[in-house]
């Protein structure tokens, strides 16, 4: 089996993802800021997952997680750490940005850079976007800060795997639908989303072990609904 990252892993798509890795027997050191969650993944998965609590929209994140995880190369990453607001353009204040800006693209720079010599040659790094940052796309009041960092992030992925391309290592990005997770919940009060953070998970864990095979570079929509 192969040995995986996995950010935001402890909720949400992040820790449907770091499950179904463990669950097909694959090793997953996993990251997020809540301690206590992440106690309760490891303790479902003993024998498969390892922990790291840690909030990597600070700078000093990435290296705390390369102290705790003292281990081989990795085969492949799943960044699903991130923040949503819901906010309109007027209200949104400098503050707002940032925050968005260094949960969803920085704590994806930041670990990556950190990462590079941890990665094996045919490494599948996978960065979780969104519908909202995906040109062409339906937008929606609220989410103009999230949905420009969002996209910000998907460019970064088709950038990246560029660069690393004579290392052999594969980078896309999945620009996802509503999921129906508490962040979501958190945003849109009563909204139901039509695909569950279990279904979701589930997909993004196998098209990590699959996908680098024979995609790199790509932003992919990922909806049951049209993107457009």
């Amino acid at each position: 089996m192969k040995h995986w990252l996995v950010t935001g892993g402890s909720r949400g798509i992040g820790r449907a993802t770091a499950s179904a890795l463990a669950t097909a027997g694959n090793t997953v050191d996993v990251v997020s800021r809540s301690e206590q969650a992440l106690k309760t993944l490891q303790d479902r998965f003993p024998e498969h997952i390892r922990t790291c609590a840690a909030d990597l929209a600070h700078p000093q994140a990435p290296a705390s997680v390369l102290a705790t995880f003292d281990s081989p190369p990795y085969d492949g990453m799943v960044h699903a750490a991130g923040a949503l607001l819901n906010q309109p353009f007027s209200a949104l204040s400098d503050a707002d940005w940032d925050f968005l800006w260094q949960a969803n693209v920085m704590s994806a720079v930041r670990l990556l850079r950190s990462m590079q010599g941890r990665f094996k040659p045919g490494a599948h790094i996978v960065l979780l976007s969104s519908m909202g940052g995906y040109q062409g796309s339906s937008k929606f009041p609220g989410l103009t800060a999230y949905s420009t960092t969002k996209g910000a992030l998907s460019i970064l992925g088709e950038c990246l795997a560029v660069e690393w391309e004579p290392m052999g290592i594969r980078v896309n990005t999945l620009c996802l639908g509503a999921v129906a997770t508490d962040m979501l919940a958190e945003a849109f009060p009563g909204y139901q989303a039509p695909v569950s953070a279990e279904t979701m998970g589930a997909w993004v864990a196998r098209f990590a072990q699959d996908g680098g095979a024979v995609l790199s570079g790509k932003s992919l929509p990922i909806s049951i609904t049209d993107p457009s």
